[in-house]
């Protein structure tokens, strides 16, 4: 029965579609596969909210570091420093509280339909969520067209856009180290460990 479930949807897919949704997930597996990736990122919402900072991800681990905050997450624990409040939040790993965005942009492949467009700019895949879909309604990838590694995401949130410019993509080559917290530099920091709420 799942085989031709399976079967059924691809062949609704067209060869377009189908492209896009590979070019899509091998672009996700550089940033979130087991190899590891760092980027910079450059946020704009709207003009009303503007942010920038680095980020790193090895498969459920992840760790940022912004203006405003710094994380590390070795996939079980995740420490949250706020440096304006002096402050070390405590989390589990899987905890969305612990996120800078949380399960409204949890993000599921399946939810979409995918397109794929030739552009002078780079390859431009068009994911838009399926009907249900709550935060996340449209998201639009622009791909380098040498190395495949994403330049640009406008996410469409109701009805804003939020503009995040990627650069310095490095996949691969990153250590479970750059995921264990450093206590030691937070020495005096206060410690509120939120595990159990």
């Amino acid at each position: 029965m799942l085989m031709l479930s399976a079967i059924g949807t691809q062949a609704q897919e067209t060869p377009n579609a189908r492209q896009a949704r590979q070019m899509f997930n091998e672009v996700y597996e550089k940033v979130f596969g087991s190899q590891g990736a760092s980027l910079h990122y450059k946020v704009n919402v709207a003009s009303l909210y503007k942010t920038e900072g680095t980020i790193w991800y090895k498969g459920k681990k992840s760790k940022y570091s912004s203006k405003t905050g710094r994380s590390w997450n070795d996939g079980v624990t995740a420490y949250v420093v706020k440096d304006d409040k002096k402050r070390v939040e405590i989390y589990k790993g899987d905890d969305p509280k612990q996120s800078r965005f949380g399960d409204d942009f949890k993000f599921e492949p399946e939810n979409y339909t995918y397109q794929i467009a030739d552009t002078p700019e780079g390859y431009l895949i068009t994911l838009r969520g399926k009907k249900g879909v709550k935060a996340m309604k449209e998201i639009r990838a622009l791909l380098d067209k040498t190395t495949r590694n994403p330049i640009q995401l406008r996410i469409k949130v109701a009805i804003i856009w939020a503009n995040v410019d990627i650069s310095n993509f490095k996949a691969g080559g990153i250590t479970d180290q750059t995921f264990v917290f450093p206590r030691s530099q937070f020495k005096g920091y206060e410690v509120v460990d939120k595990r159990g709420d």
